[in-house]
Protein backbone atom coordinates (compact mmCIF):
# COMPACT_ATOMS: atom_id res chain seq x y z
CA UNK A 1 0.00 0.00 0.00
CA UNK A 2 1.53 3.13 -1.21
CA UNK A 3 1.59 6.05 1.79
CA UNK A 4 2.65 9.93 1.77
CA UNK A 5 3.03 12.02 5.24
CA UNK A 6 2.60 15.35 5.40
CA UNK A 7 3.89 17.63 8.06
CA UNK A 8 2.19 19.90 9.77
CA UNK A 9 4.87 23.20 9.67
CA UNK A 10 4.32 26.36 12.22
CA UNK A 11 0.49 24.89 12.72
CA UNK A 12 -0.99 23.80 16.10
CA UNK A 13 -1.58 20.22 15.55
CA UNK A 14 -4.59 20.90 18.27
CA UNK A 15 -6.33 23.77 16.64
CA UNK A 16 -5.98 22.16 13.11
CA UNK A 17 -7.10 18.71 14.38
CA UNK A 18 -9.09 19.11 16.95
CA UNK A 19 -9.72 18.13 20.12
CA UNK A 20 -11.48 14.80 19.27
CA UNK A 21 -9.57 14.83 15.64
CA UNK A 22 -12.93 16.27 14.05
CA UNK A 23 -10.82 17.57 11.31
CA UNK A 24 -9.78 14.48 10.12
CA UNK A 25 -13.14 12.57 10.52
CA UNK A 26 -14.16 15.19 8.24
CA UNK A 27 -11.31 14.28 5.70
CA UNK A 28 -12.51 10.81 5.98
CA UNK A 29 -15.65 11.63 4.60
CA UNK A 30 -14.50 12.99 1.42
CA UNK A 31 -11.53 10.46 1.09
CA UNK A 32 -13.40 6.76 2.26
CA UNK A 33 -10.88 4.76 -0.14
CA UNK A 34 -7.86 6.00 2.00
CA UNK A 35 -6.52 5.31 5.17
CA UNK A 36 -5.88 8.61 7.19
CA UNK A 37 -3.80 8.77 10.90
CA UNK A 38 -2.59 11.74 12.83
CA UNK A 39 0.08 11.96 15.11
CA UNK A 40 1.80 14.54 16.89
CA UNK A 41 2.27 17.27 14.13
CA UNK A 42 1.83 14.60 11.51
CA UNK A 43 -0.72 13.17 9.03
CA UNK A 44 -0.55 9.97 7.16
CA UNK A 45 -2.07 8.80 4.46
CA UNK A 46 -2.56 5.19 2.99
CA UNK A 47 -4.18 4.23 -0.15
CA UNK A 48 -3.74 4.26 -3.77
CA UNK A 49 -1.11 6.60 -5.76
CA UNK A 50 -3.41 8.65 -7.80
CA UNK A 51 -6.11 9.21 -5.01
CA UNK A 52 -2.53 10.39 -2.53
CA UNK A 53 -1.65 12.52 -5.08
CA UNK A 54 -5.05 14.17 -5.39
CA UNK A 55 -4.93 14.29 -1.92
CA UNK A 56 -1.76 15.55 -1.02
CA UNK A 57 -2.78 18.90 -3.18
CA UNK A 58 -6.27 19.36 -1.81
CA UNK A 59 -4.32 19.45 1.78
CA UNK A 60 -2.15 21.75 0.74
CA UNK A 61 -4.77 24.04 -0.22
CA UNK A 62 -6.52 23.21 2.81
CA UNK A 63 -3.81 24.48 5.43
CA UNK A 64 -3.24 27.82 3.49
CA UNK A 65 -6.91 28.21 4.01
CA UNK A 66 -6.58 27.53 7.67
CA UNK A 67 -3.38 29.86 7.73
CA UNK A 68 -5.59 32.48 6.31
CA UNK A 69 -8.99 32.16 8.33
CA UNK A 70 -6.88 31.12 11.35
CA UNK A 71 -10.03 28.50 11.52
CA UNK A 72 -11.14 25.43 10.26
CA UNK A 73 -14.81 24.10 9.92
CA UNK A 74 -16.91 21.93 7.06
CA UNK A 75 -17.09 24.67 4.90
CA UNK A 76 -13.91 25.72 4.62
CA UNK A 77 -12.98 21.33 4.18
CA UNK A 78 -15.53 21.61 1.03
CA UNK A 79 -13.99 24.75 0.09
CA UNK A 80 -10.27 23.19 -0.01
CA UNK A 81 -11.09 19.80 -1.37
CA UNK A 82 -14.18 20.19 -3.72
CA UNK A 83 -13.52 23.56 -5.50
CA UNK A 84 -12.65 24.29 -9.15
CA UNK A 85 -9.85 26.75 -8.89
CA UNK A 86 -6.75 25.33 -8.82
CA UNK A 87 -6.06 27.74 -5.37
CA UNK A 88 -9.07 29.12 -4.17
CA UNK A 89 -6.86 30.89 -1.62
CA UNK A 90 -5.63 33.56 -4.28
CA UNK A 91 -8.79 34.24 -5.49
CA UNK A 92 -9.60 36.89 -3.51
CA UNK A 93 -7.65 38.64 0.11
CA UNK A 94 -9.24 36.78 2.78
CA UNK A 95 -7.45 39.09 4.69
CA UNK A 96 -8.99 42.01 4.38
CA UNK A 97 -11.25 42.69 7.45
CA UNK A 98 -14.08 45.04 6.71
CA UNK A 99 -15.10 45.48 10.37
CA UNK A 100 -13.78 44.10 13.92
CA UNK A 101 -17.20 43.64 15.40
CA UNK A 102 -18.36 42.62 18.83
CA UNK A 103 -16.00 41.11 20.87
CA UNK A 104 -13.03 41.33 18.44
CA UNK A 105 -14.78 39.19 15.72
CA UNK A 106 -13.18 39.64 12.30
CA UNK A 107 -16.02 40.29 9.90
CA UNK A 108 -14.49 39.37 6.40
CA UNK A 109 -15.79 38.51 3.08
CA UNK A 110 -16.02 34.36 3.01
CA UNK A 111 -16.18 33.39 -0.41
CA UNK A 112 -15.08 35.29 -3.95
CA UNK A 113 -18.22 36.33 -4.81
CA UNK A 114 -19.13 37.92 -1.26
CA UNK A 115 -15.44 39.85 -1.75
CA UNK A 116 -16.52 41.17 -5.54
CA UNK A 117 -19.58 42.22 -3.43
CA UNK A 118 -17.34 44.41 -1.69
CA UNK A 119 -15.30 45.27 -4.61
CA UNK A 120 -18.68 46.13 -6.80
CA UNK A 121 -20.06 48.60 -3.95
CA UNK A 122 -16.21 50.96 -3.99
CA UNK A 123 -16.78 51.19 -7.56
CA UNK A 124 -20.80 51.92 -7.62
CA UNK A 125 -22.84 53.38 -5.88
CA UNK A 126 -25.88 51.20 -6.29
CA UNK A 127 -25.51 47.72 -6.25
CA UNK A 128 -27.71 44.26 -6.60
CA UNK A 129 -26.88 41.16 -4.62
CA UNK A 130 -28.94 38.31 -6.18
CA UNK A 131 -28.73 34.81 -4.59
CA UNK A 132 -30.64 31.95 -2.03
CA UNK A 133 -30.54 32.18 1.74
CA UNK A 134 -27.11 31.62 3.32
CA UNK A 135 -24.99 33.32 1.05
CA UNK A 136 -23.81 36.25 2.55
CA UNK A 137 -25.80 38.76 1.04
CA UNK A 138 -27.40 40.98 3.72
CA UNK A 139 -24.63 40.32 6.23
CA UNK A 140 -21.84 41.54 3.77
CA UNK A 141 -24.10 44.20 3.07
CA UNK A 142 -24.26 44.94 6.87
CA UNK A 143 -20.46 45.03 7.32
CA UNK A 144 -19.63 47.23 4.51
CA UNK A 145 -22.60 49.50 5.80
CA UNK A 146 -21.25 49.59 9.27
CA UNK A 147 -17.44 50.30 8.15
CA UNK A 148 -18.74 53.31 5.86
CA UNK A 149 -20.72 54.56 8.98
CA UNK A 150 -17.34 53.89 11.47
CA UNK A 151 -15.32 55.58 8.82
CA UNK A 152 -17.43 58.51 8.39
CA UNK A 153 -18.30 57.95 4.82
CA UNK A 154 -22.25 58.28 5.45
CA UNK A 155 -24.18 59.63 8.51
CA UNK A 156 -26.45 57.19 9.13
CA UNK A 157 -27.32 53.32 8.02
CA UNK A 158 -31.20 52.64 7.02
CA UNK A 159 -31.82 49.24 6.45
CA UNK A 160 -35.43 48.53 5.43
CA UNK A 161 -37.21 45.14 4.40
CA UNK A 162 -40.69 45.08 2.90
CA UNK A 163 -43.15 43.57 5.43
CA UNK A 164 -44.82 41.37 2.58
CA UNK A 165 -46.60 38.61 5.37
CA UNK A 166 -48.51 41.59 7.22
CA UNK A 167 -49.29 43.57 4.27
CA UNK A 168 -47.12 46.23 5.36
CA UNK A 169 -50.07 46.80 7.40
CA UNK A 170 -49.09 46.09 10.51
CA UNK A 171 -51.82 48.23 12.62
CA UNK A 172 -53.28 44.35 14.14
CA UNK A 173 -50.15 43.22 15.72
CA UNK A 174 -49.70 44.05 19.44
CA UNK A 175 -47.34 46.19 20.59
CA UNK A 176 -45.89 49.69 20.25
CA UNK A 177 -44.11 50.15 16.38
CA UNK A 178 -41.01 48.72 17.05
CA UNK A 179 -42.56 45.48 18.78
CA UNK A 180 -44.43 45.55 15.29
CA UNK A 181 -41.61 45.58 13.24
CA UNK A 182 -38.99 43.27 14.94
CA UNK A 183 -40.13 39.72 13.53
CA UNK A 184 -39.25 41.50 10.35
CA UNK A 185 -36.55 43.00 10.82
CA UNK A 186 -34.74 40.41 12.99
CA UNK A 187 -32.02 39.44 10.50
CA UNK A 188 -31.19 42.43 10.25
CA UNK A 189 -30.70 43.31 13.68
CA UNK A 190 -29.01 40.03 14.32
CA UNK A 191 -26.55 41.36 11.73
CA UNK A 192 -25.52 44.97 13.46
CA UNK A 193 -25.38 43.03 16.93
CA UNK A 194 -22.72 41.13 15.45
CA UNK A 195 -20.99 44.15 14.46
CA UNK A 196 -21.66 47.05 17.17
CA UNK A 197 -22.28 46.62 20.90
CA UNK A 198 -25.60 46.38 22.55
CA UNK A 199 -25.47 49.90 24.41
CA UNK A 200 -24.16 51.38 21.24
CA UNK A 201 -26.43 50.28 18.74
CA UNK A 202 -29.35 50.95 21.02
CA UNK A 203 -27.86 54.54 20.83
CA UNK A 204 -27.58 54.46 17.31
CA UNK A 205 -30.75 53.72 17.07
CA UNK A 206 -32.65 55.96 19.28
CA UNK A 207 -30.32 58.84 17.52
CA UNK A 208 -31.72 57.93 14.13
CA UNK A 209 -27.94 57.16 13.37
CA UNK A 210 -29.17 53.78 12.38
CA UNK A 211 -32.81 53.41 11.15
CA UNK A 212 -34.52 49.39 10.85
CA UNK A 213 -38.11 50.56 8.80
CA UNK A 214 -40.57 48.84 6.54
CA UNK A 215 -40.77 50.28 2.80
CA UNK A 216 -43.71 52.27 3.55
CA UNK A 217 -41.52 54.66 5.79
CA UNK A 218 -39.61 55.28 2.76
CA UNK A 219 -41.62 56.96 0.94
CA UNK A 220 -41.73 60.60 0.16
CA UNK A 221 -38.31 60.88 1.61
CA UNK A 222 -34.71 61.94 -0.13
CA UNK A 223 -32.05 59.66 1.36
CA UNK A 224 -28.82 62.09 1.66
CA UNK A 225 -25.63 60.78 3.08
CA UNK A 226 -26.95 57.23 3.79
CA UNK A 227 -25.95 53.55 3.15
CA UNK A 228 -28.97 51.85 2.47
CA UNK A 229 -30.04 48.35 2.03
CA UNK A 230 -33.24 46.95 0.67
CA UNK A 231 -33.03 43.54 2.06
CA UNK A 232 -35.63 40.33 0.64
CA UNK A 233 -35.95 43.00 -1.99
CA UNK A 234 -37.60 40.28 -4.30
CA UNK A 235 -40.82 40.79 -2.51
CA UNK A 236 -41.49 44.51 -3.83
CA UNK A 237 -43.64 45.55 -6.49
CA UNK A 238 -42.70 47.45 -9.74
CA UNK A 239 -44.19 50.80 -7.69
CA UNK A 240 -42.19 49.72 -4.35
CA UNK A 241 -39.40 49.01 -6.09
CA UNK A 242 -39.55 52.20 -8.14
CA UNK A 243 -40.34 54.58 -5.05
CA UNK A 244 -37.32 53.24 -3.26
CA UNK A 245 -34.63 53.40 -6.05
CA UNK A 246 -35.66 57.06 -6.81
CA UNK A 247 -34.90 58.06 -2.85
CA UNK A 248 -31.44 57.99 -3.29
CA UNK A 249 -29.78 61.40 -2.59
CA UNK A 250 -26.47 63.02 -2.36
CA UNK A 251 -23.28 60.94 -1.02
CA UNK A 252 -25.50 57.70 -0.67
CA UNK A 253 -24.95 54.12 -1.11
CA UNK A 254 -27.26 51.69 -2.28
CA UNK A 255 -27.64 47.73 -1.78
CA UNK A 256 -30.60 46.02 -3.01
CA UNK A 257 -30.78 42.54 -1.78
CA UNK A 258 -33.00 38.85 -2.62
CA UNK A 259 -33.89 36.12 -3.87
CA UNK A 260 -35.90 35.78 -6.64
CA UNK A 261 -36.22 32.11 -6.02
CA UNK A 262 -38.66 32.78 -2.70
CA UNK A 263 -41.46 35.13 -3.56
CA UNK A 264 -44.17 35.68 -1.10
CA UNK A 265 -46.03 38.07 -3.51
CA UNK A 266 -49.42 37.12 -4.33
CA UNK A 267 -49.68 35.58 -7.93
CA UNK A 268 -50.09 37.64 -11.24
CA UNK A 269 -47.94 40.46 -9.33
CA UNK A 270 -44.94 41.13 -10.78
CA UNK A 271 -41.33 41.13 -8.39
CA UNK A 272 -40.33 44.58 -8.67
CA UNK A 273 -36.66 42.83 -7.79
CA UNK A 274 -37.28 40.90 -11.44
CA UNK A 275 -38.23 43.63 -13.54
CA UNK A 276 -35.52 46.04 -12.25
CA UNK A 277 -32.45 43.51 -12.87
CA UNK A 278 -33.50 43.07 -16.13
CA UNK A 279 -34.47 47.70 -16.47
CA UNK A 280 -31.36 48.72 -15.08
CA UNK A 281 -28.95 45.82 -15.98
CA UNK A 282 -27.01 48.53 -19.00
CA UNK A 283 -27.00 51.58 -16.70
CA UNK A 284 -23.72 52.73 -15.51
CA UNK A 285 -22.67 53.12 -12.19
CA UNK A 286 -25.07 50.15 -11.37
CA UNK A 287 -23.51 47.07 -9.83
CA UNK A 288 -25.03 43.18 -10.14
CA UNK A 289 -23.49 40.28 -8.34
CA UNK A 290 -25.45 36.63 -8.62
CA UNK A 291 -24.31 34.62 -5.57
CA UNK A 292 -25.08 30.98 -5.64
CA UNK A 293 -24.78 27.76 -3.10
CA UNK A 294 -20.69 28.24 -3.62
CA UNK A 295 -21.20 30.60 -1.37
CA UNK A 296 -23.39 29.15 1.14
CA UNK A 297 -21.79 29.78 4.69
CA UNK A 298 -24.40 28.17 6.65
CA UNK A 299 -24.32 24.59 7.70
CA UNK A 300 -22.95 22.36 4.78
CA UNK A 301 -26.83 20.80 4.39
CA UNK A 302 -28.06 24.05 3.31
CA UNK A 303 -25.54 23.85 0.07
CA UNK A 304 -27.26 20.48 -0.64
CA UNK A 305 -31.04 21.21 0.06
CA UNK A 306 -30.20 24.64 -2.40
CA UNK A 307 -28.90 21.86 -5.19
CA UNK A 308 -31.99 19.86 -4.90
CA UNK A 309 -34.41 22.16 -4.73
CA UNK A 310 -32.71 23.50 -8.32
CA UNK A 311 -32.72 20.41 -9.74
CA UNK A 312 -36.54 19.68 -8.91
CA UNK A 313 -37.23 24.00 -10.14
CA UNK A 314 -34.89 22.84 -13.23
CA UNK A 315 -37.10 19.80 -14.11
CA UNK A 316 -40.87 20.20 -13.26
CA UNK A 317 -43.09 17.13 -13.88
Amino acid sequence: MNEIIIDLMDVNPRDFFGSKNDTIELLKKYYPKLKLIARGNQIKAYGEEELLEEFDKRFEILLSLFNKYNKIDENIIETALTSEDSNPVTKFDHNEVLVHGVGGKKIKAQTPNQQRLVELMRKNDMVFAIGPAGTGKTYTGVALAVKALKEKQVKKIILTRPAVEAGENLGFLPGDMREKLDPYMQPLYDALRDMIPAERLEDFIEKGTIQIAPMAFMRGRTLDNAFVILDEAQNTTHSQMKMFLTRMGRNAKFMITGDPGQIDLPRRVTSGLKEALLVLKDIKGIGMLFLDDKDVIRHTLVKKVISAYKGIENNPE
